[in-house]
């Protein structure tokens, strides 16, 4: 009697599932980065002295009367506080895959048989994870400033603040996986991401600003979480743009940035035979 064996095609080969692996890159990142408690506190502190310093400074100068939409720079200034600590974790932790890389674990991740999508996922969801949670702490201090926030209110912050972190670190990702030095990664934070959230309306209200200045404020995709943010927690002052156009922009920006870095990881490159 002849058995048949049924073979596989060479290029084959058997797959975990999506969610597993992804858990478990999740789960390694939020362990790494709570493991570096100077990375902790300096996430937060930094913002913080930032946001006390600099509102302090400006508080006078920028509060011009008592009519209605004016308010002390500490007041105005507190969003793009908390969108600054969103932005730098959600970013530096994404530098993780410069070190991974280094190290030879992400090498050993590309050659398991898991879907590049975990990959992206796992990463994505971890830093995300992390933006979010220490955004959220920075919230402890809106009694501060005089913000009380209802359950409604805070979960549209909470939204807010999930929907930037996704962005912004599926963003960082992107820009890590092609770079193989932590050097380089910084120079294209400081020469992309802090204009980034200087323009977009962070420190400076769009009132009184030049055209070109406004012009790059509003194609500026943080703006738009900047302004929910300023919406939510000040819902008496005229924001530049609408809550519900606000958060359709970051769910466009957020689903953008991850498959840009789906389509990086999924990219094969291949190299000339010696």
């Amino acid at each position: 009697m002849v058995t048949q064996t049924a073979t596989l095609p060479a290029h084959t080969a058997p797959t975990t599932g999506v969610m597993l692996p992804a858990f478990t890159l999740w789960w390694r990142e939020l362990v790494r980065f709570y493991r570096q408690r100077a990375r902790v506190v300096g996430v937060i502190a930094s913002p913080l002295l930032f946001w006390v310093v600099i509102g302090s400074g400006f508080g006078s100068s920028f509060r011009s009367g008592d009519a209605a939409g004016q308010q002390h720079y500490l007041d105005y200034f507190y969003p793009g506080a908390l969108i600054m600590i969103v932005l730098f974790t959600s970013i530096f932790t994404m530098m993780s895959v410069i070190e991974d890389r280094k190290e030879g674990f992400l090498l050993s991740v590309l050659v398991a048989p898991v879907p590049r999508s975990a990959i992206v996922l796992g990463k994505v969801l971890g830093g995300t994870t992390l933006a979010a949670i220490q955004g959220l702490i920075f919230l402890a201090f809106a009694p501060l400033v005089g913000i009380h926030l209802g359950l409604t209110g805070f979960l549209l912050v909470v939204l807010t603040v999930v929907l930037v972190s996704f962005a912004l670190t599926a963003l960082g990702f992107t820009i890590a996986w092609s770079m193989d030095s932590t050097q380089a990664f910084h120079a294209i934070i400081n020469l992309f991401l802090i204009p980034l959230w200087l323009l977009s309306g962070a420190l400076f209200p769009l009132t009184g600003a030049s055209e070109w200045i406004r012009f790059l404020v509003r194609i500026n995709p943080l703006t738009y979480g900047v302004e929910s943010l300023r919406d939510l927690l000040y819902p008496g002052n005229l924001t530049e743009f609408p809550l519900p156009s606000s958060l359709a922009t970051l769910v466009l920006f957020s689903a953008l940035m991850f498959g840009l870095s789906f389509i990086m990881v999924s990219r094969r490159t291949t190299k000339p035979a010696a």
